[in-house]
């Protein structure tokens, strides 16, 4: 492809047509993992899997989009140019790496532009032993009715309520409690579930088949909403360990964390990094996640409000459907050049810090 723009996409049927040209112009089989669903056009949905490199590779590096769905556009467009990218395969070659591809972590969410499964879960809240108690989030628990009210756009009072939570407890406050994750409201924003997603199934399904044999294993998961725009942030993915949250900064530079307040993100629960411990035990897990900026994060949340709105009334006007729709993806994904180029560049300077880091002895 002659321009960065060309591997971005317009919709999920075309991302994925795109990815599986362009694994097949590499001459690497693609491995679908077909979804019970079918998408926004009618097309299949599948979670597809592309390893580029040897099976008994010692390092494997997994380099994965749309955990949330609509973020998956940007994902997406950094696969398909790391697959067409000849020097960017040589390095992993030399550096005895094998790249696993995992392309539409949610393509239920992809294709239909909602950032959460067909379950409406959120998936990254979704790892969590369902056998326990689940965890309230009682700042959610304040706002629930107000978040996703009765009426879109939301009435002056409920506007009102919102500010007062921020005047007394801050924007911080606010963040945590959308965002945090919450497992009582199945209708609400930020839902991890009462139980296993698709997505999760299948994704273990796929480390166990990738990553068993692997003595290192590292893993950039695509995101796309937090931050300024095209800037993307490397938040540390893996469990609050000192050792380990080192090792992600030297391989990566400037790493945020969740655990030490430096990240722009809230301590999130239920996170998908938890299946890379338990389906790949004996692996020295190391990951990041890339959080890519668009819109200021006040826009970005009423998209999500305004969607998860939409999704509890079906009966909604078609022009409102369609006005909301359009606000998600915008919310999501920046259709613009220059964003593009920002967001390939950052991506792939993060993957040659991760075959380094893979390669080296530390």
């Amino acid at each position: 492809m002659s321009t960065v723009a060309e591997y971005f996409s317009q919709s999920y049927a075309e991302a994925r047509a795109k990815f599986i040209a362009a694994a097949g112009q590499a001459g690497l089989d693609v491995e679908s993992h077909v979804h019970p669903m079918l998408g926004r056009d009618g097309e299949t949905l599948a979670m597809d899997v592309v390893r580029d490199g040897p099976k008994d590779a010692r390092s494997v590096f997994i380099v994965s989009s749309a955990c949330h769905g609509v973020e998956g556009y940007c994902g997406s467009g950094v696969q398909i140019r790391m697959l067409d990218d000849a020097a960017w395969r040589t390095a992993a070659r030399e550096a005895g790496v094998a790249v696993l591809h995992i392309h539409g972590l949610n393509p239920y969410g992809f294709s239909w532009w909602r950032r959460t499964t067909h379950e409406n879960v959120d998936l990254n809240r979704n790892f969590r032993d369902f056998h326990a108690e689940l965890p309230r989030n009682p700042g959610y628990d304040a706002l629930a009715a107000l978040l996703v009210p009765p009426t879109w756009p939301p009435s002056p009072a409920v506007i009102e309520q919102i500010g007062r939570f921020v005047a007394e407890r801050g924007e911080r406050a606010l963040q945590q409690a959308i965002s945090g994750g919450q497992y009582h409201y199945p209708e609400g924003l930020f839902f991890g579930g009462t139980g296993p997603t698709w997505s999760q199934a299948t994704l273990r399904e796929v480390l166990r088949d990738h990553g068993t044999h692997c003595a290192k294993l590292a893993w950039i998961d695509l995101h796309t909403g937090l931050g300024p725009s095209g800037l993307g942030e490397r938040i540390y993915a893996g469990r609050d360990d000192a050792e380990t949250v080192a090792r992600a900064r030297r391989w990566w530079g400037d790493v945020t964390s969740i655990y030490d307040g430096s990240s722009t993100s809230a301590v999130l629960t239920g996170m998908m990094f938890a299946a890379a411990y338990e389906e790949c035990p004996q692996a020295e897990y190391t990951g990041i996640a890339m959080e890519y900026g668009t819109l200021p994060q006040t826009e970005v949340m009423t998209a999500l409000r305004a969607d998860q709105w939409l999704e509890n009334h079906p009966e909604a006007p078609e022009a409102q459907r369609r006005e909301i729709k359009r606000q998600v993806r915008d919310a999501f994904y920046t259709d613009t050049d220059e964003w593009k180029e920002r967001i390939v560049e950052q991506a792939l300077d993060a993957g040659h810090g991760a075959l380094r880091g893979l390669a080296s002895k530390a």
